[in-house]
């Protein structure tokens, strides 16, 4: 497959570099290296994807005044993708107790949680500020024998964690056929042989009821679709919500207050937010 890259210059890297690889890997970008220079982000699309005007006017357009951008697009090499990644791709370990590492990389016996993920570019695998604190969220929850939904679960890093906590049953949603076929080869790959992994989004929900609900996706989708959470909850459960700016928590606290969940507390690292609700 042919892919294109893309090369930002983003001045200053921190947080933005963080909040670019969101928005490029919403706009079709499948995967991401640092560059060699301070503030440079490549971004790889494949080439069947690309839309030039999508690209223009995500990064031509000023939505982030204190930001410097530049980028170029150019056609890639053929080259060792899979080598070039894993160069770059390093394990995480949050809150000293939860090592998530891809499966060429050592193992961790000191730990309580290890967690082996193949991400193959699907979102979750802890190096973003939202999922770091999702997971932060899961270590000081007490979960076990508890029911659990991952909505947007990406990689399925969260229910996995939840998994390996006790939780039962674990279910794991989201809409990407990647992320989802990636989903259920990382649960096997962790021992998680019952947990429930399926293709869509919140029209999926029914009649099941949740005690824990995790949620990390984008503002947007968490507005929508919080009303279709709350009525999935089982009376005290909690709702973990991420994948939004601080700006955007209002909009959050208050929509989830309009549908009789109670405000808890929230976390914020690169100006991203994880919060935490429960069901009055």
């Amino acid at each position: 497959m042919k892919y294109i890259e893309i090369k930002l210059n983003i001045e200053p890297a921190e947080p933005w570099k963080e909040v670019f690889t969101s928005l490029m890997a919403d706009a079709g970008c499948d995967s991401f290296m640092d560059g060699d220079e301070e503030g440079e982000l490549l971004c790889y699309i494949p080439e069947k994807d690309y839309q030039e005007d999508v690209f223009k006017d995500l990064l031509e357009t000023p939505q982030f005044p204190e930001v410097k951008l530049s980028y170029s697009v150019a056609p890639m090499e053929d080259k060792d993708w899979n080598a070039a990644w894993e160069a770059n791709y390093e394990p995480v370990l949050i809150d000293g107790c939860c090592y998530i590492r891809a499966p060429f990389h050592p193992e961790n016996p000191d730990v309580d949680y290890e967690i082996v993920i193949e991400p193959k570019m699907s979102f979750g695998t802890a190096h973003h500020a939202t999922t770091s604190q999702m997971v932060s969220y899961l270590l000081e929850t007490k979960v076990r024998g508890k029911s659990v939904l991952d909505m947007g679960a990406g990689t399925g890093v969260l229910a996995i964690l939840a998994y390996m906590k006790g939780a039962f049953p674990v279910t794991a949603i989201d809409n990407d056929e990647w992320a989802y076929r990636n989903g259920i080869e990382n649960a096997q790959q962790n021992g998680c042989e019952h947990l429930n992994v399926l293709l869509g989004d919140a029209s999926l929900l029914g009649e099941e009821h949740y005690d824990i609900i995790l949620a990390n996706i984008n503002r947007n989708i968490l507005l929508q679709d919080i009303p279709q959470y709350v009525q999935c909850m089982n009376d005290g459960a909690l709702l973990f919500l991420s994948g939004f700016y601080e700006e955007d928590l209002p909009a959050l606290r208050y929509c989830c207050a309009q549908n009789g969940l109670k405000y808890v507390d929230h976390k914020v690292k690169d100006k991203w937010v994880a919060a935490k609700f429960q069901r009055i």
